[in-house]
């Protein structure tokens, strides 16, 4: 945790941007200038860039100085994801809940907005996923499928949140489970239920596809923390 004098700092920071003293793209003045304009000390002021630098508020460069980032959603909230990956087992089942709040939302979205373009990347990922060879390439491409549908929902915020709790691991677990049970097809099915609500830009259609591919994934999800936890007798 941060000492209050930093956290004071992050967060006059904080307000220079939201204030639009400071916007995306905007050059920090040098450290000294800076800690003086806080009212704190270099080391405390060093101390807040740092912990902004993490949080993707702020980039670094080295020789040039420090910057605001672009702020775009995608950028900010990355760091659900890194969260994610380590969080324990038992919180996966939560995510999953997320995930059907959230991911039906963004595809009925993406029914509604997805351009011939977006349509023609998210049927060609779909393809890539049926030629996938062996749980790794399944699971690179069906993340890829559903980062493009977020793409083409055109909200950057929701897809992002939705990317952010889409757990890489977790969705490893859960196709190589898939694949053991000999199950790719059903699953495979549900993606193609998916493209084809989108395709003729059905939005009821695509969320109740959505909804269905996630509460799928929940139960496969389900067997795999059963099969896992140590049996009591």
């Amino acid at each position: 945790m941060a000492a209050p004098v930093t956290e004071a700092a992050i967060e006059k920071v904080r307000q220079l941007i939201i204030g639009g003293e400071l916007g995306p793209g905007s050059r920090l003045p040098p450290e000294g200038t800076l800690a003086e304009r806080l009212g704190v000390s270099r080391s405390s002021t060093r101390e807040a860039v740092r912990a902004l630098v993490t949080a993707r508020v702020l980039d670094v460069r080295r020789g040039d100085g420090t910057y605001v980032t672009s702020l775009r959603p995608q950028l900010l909230l990355d760091g659900i994801g890194f969260a994610v990956e380590l969080m324990r087992d038992d919180s996966a089942l939560e995510l999953i809940e997320v995930r059907r709040v959230l991911e039906p939302a963004v595809t009925a979205l993406a029914a509604d907005r997805a351009t011939a373009d977006q349509l023609q990347q998210i049927g060609a990922s779909l393809g890539r996923m049926r030629q996938a060879n062996g749980h790794e390439e399944f699971v690179r491409f069906d993340a890829e499928f559903h980062d493009l549908v977020g793409e083409a929902s055109g909200n950057e915020t929701l897809a992002s949140m939705v990317r952010g709790v889409s757990s890489r691991s977790l969705r490893a677990r859960v196709w190589r489970d898939i694949l053991e049970a000999d199950a790719s097809e059903r699953t495979m099915a549900e993606h193609e239920r998916i493209y084809a609500a989108l395709q003729v830009h059905d939005s009821a259609s695509a969320q109740a596809a959505a909804l269905l591919h996630v509460r799928s994934t929940e139960i496969w999800l389900r067997q795999v923390l059963d099969t896992d936890r140590p049996q009591t007798s």
